[in-house]
């Protein structure tokens, strides 16, 4: 085989893995949308899921319903927010996402319209400490305020809340979180959602209010949950 036959070989074989990858992570893209969907994170096609391969971001579409979305459905930006692939168009709140993966070692974001993460970001602007989970997110969660949907302005805010943070509440909108895939990513939706639900039950009693556990407690967490898992 000549040097110029290898060298297509080669393109051709990059070109099938990337193909093969892309499709494997859109597959995954949409179960994870669709369960945000079942498990009552959003309502009709509101919040936005993506994940990285290699230079592209894979995101689900504005206006489309995610049990209507199949493999012939695949929408993909680059990093400047072009779209490379698809027909569709995609999530409206593409700013917000590329602003994550450009500032953050992300491979996946999740985009809620969740209800107790909502409530409470209407109420605080930092969730209390009310659940060591709060660790795994990097510290206190907070809320970066409010900016219409879309706009650069809620990038730029979405930003400075998660610093530090792989997840944030989005004032009277909803939650935003990353992790080095889309397990994780929904993970931490889903552990975000749930310290809020806790938080606002806790804090219905009247005339009680719940313990909150102190930075240094959190800081104990934090390391304790560095060799969390199966190796």
């Amino acid at each position: 085989m000549s040097d110029d036959e290898a060298a297509t070989a080669a393109a051709w074989a990059e070109l099938i893995d990337t193909a093969r990858r892309t499709a494997a992570a859109w597959a995954e893209l949409i179960d994870t949308a669709r369960r945000t969907a079942a498990e009552g994170l959003v309502v009709g096609t509101s919040g936005n899921v993506s994940v990285r391969v290699g230079d592209l971001v894979l995101v689900t579409p504005t206006g489309v319903p995610y049990d209507r979305l199949g493999p012939a459905d695949t929408v993909a930006v680059d990093l400047e927010g072009r779209q490379v692939m698809g027909t569709l168009r995609p999530t409206s709140e593409i700013p917000m996402h590329l602003a994550v993966y450009r500032n953050t070692d992300a491979r996946a974001v999740v985009h809620t319209h969740a209800v107790h993460a909502t409530a409470v970001s209407t109420l605080v602007t930092e969730l209390p400490l009310v659940h060591y989970m709060a660790a795994a997110l990097g510290g206190p969660v907070r809320v970066a305020p409010y900016a219409l949907y879309g706009s650069e302005e809620l990038a730029g805010n979405m930003l400075r809340a998660l610093e530090g943070r792989t997840g944030c509440l989005l004032q009277n909108h909803g939650t935003v979180t990353y992790g080095t895939g889309l397990a994780q990513a929904y993970d931490r939706t889903a552990q975000l959602e749930w310290m809020c639900r806790l938080w606002l039950t806790a804090s219905a009693l009247p005339g009680r209010a719940p313990s909150l556990l102190s930075p240094a407690q959190l800081d104990e967490v934090a390391e304790r949950l560095r060799g969390y898992g199966q190796p």
